[in-house]
């Protein structure tokens, strides 16, 4: 095994990590326009469909994945480490790493989800929502995180709802509770046991409904974030890319346009399909965990990534149901084909504008508030253990209670 040390230059980089944030960026716009087919544009444009006989971007979800699975990992798998031994100990620190991602994601998935459900009943005059059974049982999917079931089922049999984008979020939370006990549980054997469900993993057809399974990017960037804390990962960073001016930015397109080409084959039919997406979208994740503009150089084009891969969550949940407002708008206007043009442009400045509002206004503020939760909750406890562990001689009741 490598040698662990302190820290490394992935650790180390100024937080956040911009590099990261770009990938979220190029991520969400991948899946913003895969979702405009169908959606904003009803029926298809023609544009669109001609050039998805060549690249689909849904495989922007694989790269969310990969990012998950690494920056979570990374975050909890230290404390974790260092509490080896003390049961009670782990379980504290995956409560409060449970208290932060709650009210990191949910709220805003929440509110989304009312505001979808509340859409259906009230703004649905074209049916763009569809119904409004169909968004109860997808509300109620998303509020217990079963999404990604009940999407698997939907598929070519009925209407899923106006929500149908929580599958990846489900799925990401399904991970956020099953990582912390398969870590505490196997200890060392985590690694050799992940690596060997990925490898079988990896390769597979997918069905319909293992696609809504797909961990492989989760579990290669928990593996990624695992090797960061090693020596190894040090003398393998891509130094050369700092020096070759280009390079890295094209490297990036060309592992971008490799997913996207490999999301065009049919899962089902093609092997490898899913786990080459994966191991390219890990790949990135490696280039941009040492924050050294390796991928994107400084500059106006970084700062907009940034700013979009910081809302990247909130672009997320809210483009879908803008599409619908605007298909909704039209029809009561009774615009029948809009310019493709001008339905894309007002579907960019509402989800810009609604995408900065959710995070300034819900995400900062309930993150900092699960924040202090989290350490609210940590500091009880250690003062409950703390003070379980007085000797009674020290007990000023006690001491109190002697010399009576």
């Amino acid at each position: 095994m490598a040698t662990m040390r302190s820290a490394s230059p992935a650790q180390t980089a100024p937080s956040p990590n911009t590099d990261i944030e770009c990938l979220r960026a190029l991520a969400v716009i991948g899946v913003v326009i895969h979702h405009m087919q169908g959606n904003l544009f009803y029926p298809n444009l023609p544009l669109l469909t001609r050039l998805s006989q060549y690249v689909q971007t849904w495989c922007g979800v694989d790269l969310f994945f990969a990012i998950s699975g690494f920056v979570i990992a990374r975050s909890l798998l230290p404390p974790l480490a260092a509490a080896s031994g003390n049961m009670s100990t782990q379980w504290q620190v995956i409560a409060a790493f449970w208290i932060r991602r709650a009210w990191r994601l949910l709220p805003s998935a929440w509110l989304w989800l009312a505001l979808m459900l509340l859409a259906s009943i009230v703004a649905n005059r074209s049916g763009a929502f569809q119904s409004v059974h169909a968004n109860l049982m997808a509300t109620a999917a998303g509020v217990f995180n079963v999404a990604n079931i009940r999407f698997g089922q939907s598929i070519f049999r009925y209407f899923y709802g106006a929500s149908f984008v929580y599958w990846s979020l489900s799925l990401e939370e399904q991970f956020y509770l099953v990582l912390p006990w398969l870590v505490v549980c196997l200890r060392r054997y985590f690694p050799w046991v992940l690596a060997i469900l990925l490898a079988i993993q990896l390769p597979m057809d997918r069905s319909i409904m293992m696609m809504q399974f797909r961990t492989d990017a989760l579990g290669l960037g928990v593996l990624l974030a695992m090797a960061s804390r090693t020596v190894f990962y040090t003398r393998i960073e891509p130094r050369i890319l700092g020096h070759l001016r280009g390079s890295g930015a094209a490297l990036l397109v060309l592992a971008l346009s490799g997913m996207a080409l490999l999301a065009k084959l049919n899962p089902k039919h093609s092997s490898y399909t899913i786990g080459g997406i994966a191991i390219i979208a890990t790949v990135l994740v490696w280039m941009a965990s040492y924050n050294a503009n390796y991928l994107v150089r400084q500059g106006w084009l970084k700062r907009a990534l940034v700013w979009v891969g910081n809302r990247s969550y909130a672009i997320y949940l809210c483009h879908v149901p803008i599409f619908f407002l605007l298909r909704e708008y039209c029809f009561r206007l009774g615009i029948q084909h809009a310019p493709a043009w001008q339905l894309s442009a007002a579907a960019a400045v509402l989800i810009a504008v609604t995408a900065a509002l959710n995070f300034r206004y819900v995400e900062q503020p309930l993150r900092r508030h699960g924040r202090e939760v989290a350490r609210q909750f940590l500091a009880r406890r250690k003062n409950q253990a703390d003070a379980a562990n007085i000797p009674a001689s020290d007990d000023p009741d006690n001491r109190a209670a002697i010399s009576a």
